[in-house]
């Protein structure tokens, strides 16, 4: 509850290292909260530090150490601020649907824990505001990042929910709010394992070799 938080205490907890990169404190930003004067810090700082770890040191990390600065967009909420921001349509889930994603410290109905972040990637922005194309991303990222658990891209700056999760089992998903560039539909391209797209046609070796010509050609301008 946000009576525990004194300003020593939040101090604190956003010095928290979750990896080497990466700290507490760019996470616990959120607007909702501070139009409205919310304190937006877990009830269990131990179980969101520990999901929030995973996050940055299997999924952000590796993002980061390919394209270079990751913009953090969203982070953690605690229920309060996510409660709000679904009831006011701020774009919020549900809490129960936010349970082990973007409330960090609330397992979710399988006793799994699990983190999201909402981020932009500024090396690949203008690629996107010049072609539209956000899911040469989403392959990338899903053949060179394997932690991640869903992505879900949106309209502006290219940002995408990506999650890390303890009970990834493998089956993963990739929506979007945007139009496929290959298909001009908002069809999930990857839902659970199941490829909806034209490159489920293409042999895994060029997948990944054609993601990696990408990106090269990309960190080269």
């Amino acid at each position: 509850m946000a009576s525990q938080w004194t300003y020593a205490k939040l101090e604190g907890l956003g010095r928290t290292r979750l990896s080497e990169n990466f700290f507490m404190r760019e996470f616990l930003h959120s607007e909702i909260a501070q139009a409205h004067g919310l304190t937006n810090a877990p009830e269990n700082p131990e179980l969101a530090i520990a999901a929030g770890t995973q996050l940055c040191e299997q999924v952000l990390e590796p993002i980061q150490a390919a394209w270079g600065k990751v913009h953090i967009r969203s982070g953690y909420r605690s229920p309060e601020v996510n409660a709000l921001g679904n009831s006011a349509k701020m774009n919020c889930a549900s809490n129960e649907s936010n349970r082990a994603a973007h409330i960090w410290d609330a397992l979710d109905a399988s006793g799994q824990m699990g983190a999201t972040a909402c981020i932009v990637i500024p090396a690949w922005l203008d690629q996107f505001e010049k072609t539209g194309d956000w899911a040469s991303l989403a392959w990338w990222i899903h053949h060179q990042v394997p932690g991640y658990y869903e992505m879900v891209f949106f309209k502006n700056l290219c940002a995408f929910n990506i999650r890390w999760y303890q009970g990834n089992d493998g089956n993963k998903t990739i929506r979007s709010f945007l139009p496929n560039p290959d298909t001009g539909d908002k069809a999930a391209l990857l839902s659970r394992g199941q490829v909806h797209s034209y490159y489920a046609l293409m042999p895994e070796a060029q997948r990944c070799a054609g993601a990696q010509v990408m990106i090269n050609s990309i960190l080269a301008v």
